[in-house]
């Protein structure tokens, strides 16, 4: 087992880290975009009934309509607080899946600067290495080499 085996090791799992922490991202975004749109949608919902509310008034209403018309403008008031809060909620759930990538990253570039530090290290013995072996066989076959004189 090589010194490099714990490291490659090391390497794939933070990559796989990192990969699922980006598919959880994508996940929470899609959440947090389908969130917005409910609330956006609630919202114009709202607009709508409340135009309907005002034309009826003028047209003239009766009481019980009236009330009927602000009771339900109060539930839809209530549904787009619910939206809104889950909107900052999936949006939290967002920022913290962003920052885990960001994490999952850095710990992957970290090991991956290891890696290439290693591996640099690897390459510069291996030159001395080579070269000693050259300066060694240069000096033996000098030493063989008859003398003249």
């Amino acid at each position: 087992m090589t010194a490099s085996n714990p490291l490659d090791t090391l390497i794939d799992q933070s990559r796989e880290a990192r990969d699922n922490a980006g598919r959880v991202l994508a996940e929470e975004r899609r959440g947090q975009q389908h969130s917005a749109d409910q609330l956006r949608a609630l919202e114009q919902y709202r607009a709508e009934y409340r135009r309907q509310l005002q034309d009826a008034m003028h047209a003239g209403i009766d009481a019980t309509s009236l009330d009927n018309y602000r009771r339900f403008i109060r539930s839809l008031d209530d549904a787009i607080d619910h939206a809104r809060k889950a909107l900052e909620q999936q949006s939290a759930r967002v920022n913290a899946s962003r920052d885990q990538l960001d994490q999952r990253q850095r710990r992957l570039a970290s090991y991956d600067t290891l890696a290439s530090r290693r591996a640099r290290e690897a390459r510069t013995r291996d030159a001395r290495r080579e070269r000693r072996d050259n300066d060694e066989m240069t000096t033996h076959a000098l030493a063989r080499r008859p003398r003249s004189g």
